[in-house]
């Protein structure tokens, strides 16, 4: 084993110690299909979310880790359960009226109320597929549908239906009393409709590898094949079948799923394997602290997160703390920025085992750029908010000014980072702010602040203009300093929390500050301008 390796193997990183569980599995002998295969599940009843990209993320996060501690080649597989019949028509698209008549057939049988594919199905296979290929994943995408009809799917079926009962009894105890008696873990494709139907079985036949129903209308007794798309499984099973078919070594799933994991690897050893490796992440909530859905719509969307930060941003918010509950919501953006260019600063000077917890580590592959943000995201959108800018131009003359030699042709990551701080500021900044005047303590320990900020030297550190800002309030009799603080960003920035003000005055200005106090206690306004 390398030196790296080694390291490695000592990291605290979630990331290296899901890795080392597949490492431990294949300890002795690599598996015998030559690679070992991670999968990712989607099931397109809705359109993809970040907790869909979330997945893919963190299973390829693990998948590079585990590149480092063995020289197995390795696989990922998005698989798609597009097979799954439409139970319930999404909130989140148009035309809606053309999905009625649809509901209970395959994904992929269900007409595409956007009109640009041939189905419903096809159409979110597309947007996951689109969105993954942004971040540049290494991925096979796979299809539920393509897997059943092209018969690669019918070995496992056929053990299922061999092992009926044995499966069944894993799954009937988790059921209520009604829905046992009628439970089967196939669900036949009713050759009359289409649709996928939830019916009892009242036959089986081994041999031929066919069940029987009796058709829901008509009563007739419907005997079709388990295999070539003929029926589909129960999800529970279908995931067992799955692993089995295509011999998953590792994924992972919400914490939600933590009972159907438990009983679909008691399914697949029934099979004759062994269920893959894999942890249960937290869910992702929306602003009232709800579960996010594809088929609601609420949270984030890739294409939101992206319009205000950079998907190394959005990365860094899904490889931290996975097994904790995290509100995924516009707030959120602005200390995910921040924290992202303060690990990337952190790496360089970092010793291996270091750089193996670094989140940048494994979001970049290993290779994390070498570069440094002069100004915080935070202090950007401060910035907005007091000279109201609308464009990225306006923030750039006060940085070119504090940051010698920054301009936007040889520093585009920080011109990237305005144009983010200018659509954030302009979506959720402004309409937020909420101006008050200062007490009367308050205006005095201003006063106090406006004539110290008059006798500082040029060119002074952004640490001694904090320094004074301190003092100012403690002179003034503020006990609690955060009040003071408080103070100032309710009355100069509209909003109850801020940014380190010594460093917000270096970049806005002294005199700028100043005059912008000075505004403040003659009684203005500052919201009406």
């Amino acid at each position: 084993m390398s030196s790296d390796a080694e390291i490695a193997l000592s990291s605290n990183s979630w990331a290296f110690v899901e890795a080392k569980k597949l490492a431990d599995r294949y300890a002795k002998e690599a598996p015998k299909k030559g690679y070992v295969l991670f999968e990712t599940g989607y099931g397109p009843s809705g359109l993809p979310h970040l907790g869909t990209f979330g997945e893919v993320a963190r299973t390829s996060w693990v998948r590079h880790a585990f590149s480092l501690l063995s020289d197995i080649p390795t696989r990922l597989i998005a698989f798609s359960d597009d097979m799954d019949g439409l139970r319930k028509i999404p909130d989140n698209v148009p035309n809606k009226e053309m999905l009625t008549d649809a509901l209970d057939k395959p994904l992929t049988q269900v007409p595409d109320p956007f009109g640009t594919h041939n189905s419903f199905g096809e159409h979110n296979n597309a947007r996951l597929q689109a969105f993954l290929d942004q971040f540049g994943f290494e991925y096979e995408f796979r299809s539920s549908t393509e897997c059943y009809k092209s018969g690669e799917f019918d070995e496992t079926l056929k053990l299922v239906l061999e092992k009926y009962d044995d499966v069944i009894n894993v799954i009937l105890p988790t059921l209520g009393p009604e829905r046992r008696a009628t439970y089967s873990p196939f669900l036949p494709i009713c050759p009359r409709t289409g649709k996928v139907l939830q019916v009892p079985i009242i036959e089986r036949d081994v041999e031929a590898a066919t069940v029987t129903y009796n058709d829901p209308e008509t009563g007739d007794a419907v005997t079709v094949p388990v295999t070539g798309g003929h029926c589909k499984l129960q999800w529970k099973v279908d995931w067992a079948m799955r692993w089995h078919a295509l011999e998953v070594d590792y994924e992972m799933a919400g914490k939600d799923l933590i009972d159907s994991v438990t009983l679909s690897s008691k399914i697949v050893r029934i099979l004759g394997k062994k269920p893959p490796e894999g942890f249960n992440y937290e869910l992702f909530l929306d602003q009232e602290g709800k579960k996010i859905s594809k088929s609601k719509g609420n949270g984030i969307t890739i294409e939101e997160w992206l319009t205000y930060a950079s998907p190394e941003s959005l990365a860094l918010y899904m490889y931290q703390n996975p097994k904790k509950a995290k509100r995924l919501h516009f707030d959120v953006i602005p200390k995910a920025v921040d924290e992202y260019y303060t690990f990337v600063e952190k790496f360089a000077g970092q010793e291996a085992k270091q750089q193996y917890a670094n989140p940048v580590w494994h979001i970049h592959g290993g290779k994390p750029p070498q570069e440094t943000m002069p100004i915080t995201f935070g202090i950007l959108l401060n910035l907005a908010a007091v000279v109201n800018a609308d464009d990225p131009s306006v923030l750039w003359g006060f940085i070119t000014r504090y940051a010698d030699g920054a301009t936007p042709e040889n520093n585009p990551a920080l011109d990237k980072l305005v144009g983010y701080a200018v659509s954030y500021y302009k979506d959720f900044v402004k309409p937020a702010k909420k101006y008050r005047l200062p007490d009367e303590q308050e205006a005095a320990a201003m006063k106090d602040l406006v004539d110290g900020l008059k006798k500082l030297e040029p060119g002074i550190e952004g640490s001694e203009i904090q320094n004074l800002v301190f003092q100012v309030g403690k002179d003034n009799g503020f006990e609690n300093l955060r009040a003071w603080f408080q103070a100032l960003y309710e009355t100069l920035l509209g909003q109850s929390q801020g940014p380190r003000m010594g460093s917000f005055i270096s970049l806005y200005g002294v005199d700028e500050m100043v005059t912008l106090i000075e505004r403040v206690l003659s009684g203005e306004d500052l919201g009406a301008a």
